[in-house]
């Protein structure tokens, strides 16, 4: 049987990864196991990663007033005040996401993508959805809704009317992935490799197909590590990293 994180008491030089928690109101089983986290094992580590989709969705900053956003906010303020350095990354529901929000809760707000130094390794940092190529009508919407004056003029509507679209949205979106194969909405592979080209990194990490896994991919004569992080739909889901090496593991 597999060792869970929580599990795991010594935690301390550790950094953590997370993704594709998709909080709302309507979970609060995982809205309650990820609090638990922040408070029984990520305030143990290093350093916690959150590589975007932390929420279902985010109309914007100036929801923040929500009682179930307030939740999240005390939990993560909480983490970030007892030293917990906490890093985000915008996802596809979550890209709104601003300053706002980033000073209540303590986290640094980090571009996608993000190289860092992983325990003397170059690790790549990305939430994933632009590697996932194939799904044309997709990288579409990613472009449109990226765009600083979409946002802007997105933003300047009322809170509740920006609810209604991002609900009919979300609609829309769940209806056509029935129609779509699990190929499309995967990465592409020449996605993947010009990213490892362009950046050079030792290991890959991103969220967003929701297929926890490591991939070993050669590329100019070496390996390098595809570590694809899991969702929060069941139970929570962590790639726990050190200076030996990175392991997916339940919480």
């Amino acid at each position: 049987m597999q060792k869970s994180l929580s599990s795991n008491p010594n935690l301390s030089n550790t950094t953590l990864f997370i993704s594709d928690l998709h909080l709302c109101a309507s979970r609060p089983v995982i809205t309650a196991a990820f609090i638990a986290f922040l408070q029984d094992t990520a305030s143990k580590a290093h350093a916690l990663y959150i590589l975007g989709d932390l929420f279902e969705y985010w109309a914007g900053d100036d929801d923040i007033d929500d009682a179930f956003h307030q939740q999240i906010i005390t939990a993560l303020k909480k983490a970030s005040d007892s030293g917990l350095k906490i890093f985000f990354m915008h996802g596809n529901r979550d890209f709104l996401i601003a300053d706002g929000f980033c000073q209540l809760t303590g986290i640094t707000l980090i571009d996608d993508p993000t190289l860092i130094d992983l325990y003397g390794n170059k690790a790549l940092l990305s939430h994933g959805d632009d590697l996932c190529t194939d799904d044309v009508a997709y990288q579409q919407f990613r472009t449109q809704v990226r765009d600083k004056k979409w946002q802007a003029e997105f933003l300047s509507q009322p809170l509740q009317a920006r609810k209604k679209q991002v609900e009919a949205i979300r609609a829309r979106s769940m209806q056509e992935k029935t129609q779509k194969s699990l190929e499309i909405m995967d990465v592409n592979t020449d996605a993947v490799d010009a990213m490892l080209r362009k950046y050079q990194p030792d290991l890959l990490i991103h969220g967003h197909t929701h297929r926890p896994h490591r991939h070993s991919i050669e590329l100019g004569g070496r390996f390098i590590s595809r570590w694809v992080l899991g969702d929060w739909y069941e139970q929570g889901s962590c790639l726990v990293c050190d200076e030996f090496g990175c392991k997916n593991m339940p919480l």
